[in-house]
């Protein structure tokens, strides 16, 4: 593992989606997110952070240093056993070992953040070592991101769609052989998401290094490519902006890169319906000097 990273980042996500829904709202019926008064869509930072995890995951397989803590089917306090049995303590004999040694949070925090990408990451609550007395607290990750929200209102269309069975013979002779049903899905929107890359709390609490940011990078620009599914349609990410600054707690207020950044339908378009229909500008000339801008994608 490399060396903690010494510059801060903040950086813009612009992905798309065509005939999908990007993030349904539970409580909608999964209906895609939309903010009610302006009728912009929304996707939420947990979204975007599972498809990181979920890329991560695959292109690295459980290897040491680089598993994941949140992960689907795998209960948390299996992983924070693990930093018990690594220290050697009894789950039992918590109390004892913590009057033992004062710094036991701080070793168990530390194990957990080398062995487990998404807690050096994004950081984590391990509430479970609450229940035993032997409290690591909660680690602030590094990485932060905002919701994405669409450049332009959405209009969410419902579907109607059929299958030609059912369940059981019963079911055909008193229902019928078919079922129809529903989804949802935006016929085209492309949302912007920004997020933010703390050096100083990558030294201080994690040790995010350099090679955790490439990662990092990598798993943005492909995280739609291994998550296919019918109901989220075609996704992809269009562009990873990253504005680096050349010191630790960085040159300038991260407001003023975001708002360098515009994204604006090109003349004549009324209804977007491809990443073509826009345009997007970077505008390197205003941006505060010690801060580079690099375009990926």
């Amino acid at each position: 593992m490399s060396d903690p990273i010494q510059n801060r980042y903040e950086f813009v996500i612009l992905f798309d989606v065509e005939n999908g829904n990007p993030n349904g709202d539970p409580d909608a019926g999964n209906m895609p997110r939309v903010d009610p008064e302006t009728g912009y869509g929304l996707v939420t930072d947990v979204c975007l952070k599972r498809k990181i995890r979920d890329y991560v995951e695959t292109v690295k397989e459980d290897a040491a240093g680089w598993r994941i803590y949140i992960k689907d089917g795998v209960p948390l306090n299996r992983s924070d056993t693990e930093a018990l049995a690594y220290l050697g303590i009894d789950e039992k004999a918590v109390k004892e070992a913590k009057k033992k040694d004062d710094t036991l949070d701080e070793k168990i925090r530390d194990f957990m953040c080398r062995n487990f990408f998404d807690i050096r990451t994004f950081g984590a609550v391990m509430t479970t070592f609450v229940k035993n007395n032997l409290n690591c607290g909660q680690v602030r990750g590094p990485v932060q991101l905002g919701f994405a929200r669409s450049v332009d209102p959405i209009v969410p269309q419902e579907v109607t769609i059929a299958r030609i069975t059912q369940t059981t013979q019963k079911d055909i002779e008193e229902k019928g052989p078919h079922t129809l049903g529903n989804k949802f899905i935006v016929p085209y929107a492309l949302y912007r998401c920004e997020g933010y890359v703390s050096a100083n709390l990558a030294r201080k609490v994690t040790g995010f290094s350099e090679d955790d940011l490439k990662l990092l990078w990598d798993a943005i620009q492909n995280m739609f490519e291994y998550d296919r599914s019918a109901a989220r349609g075609k996704m992809a990410v269009r562009e990873l902006i990253v504005f680096k600054h050349d010191s630790e707690l960085g040159c300038a207020p991260a407001w003023k890169l975001f708002d360098a950044v515009s994204v604006a339908r090109k003349e004549g378009v009324v209804s977007p319906r491809a990443y073509g229909d826009y345009t997007v500008a970077v505008d390197e000339a205003a941006l505060p000097a010690g801060v580079t801008c690099t375009r990926m994608g």
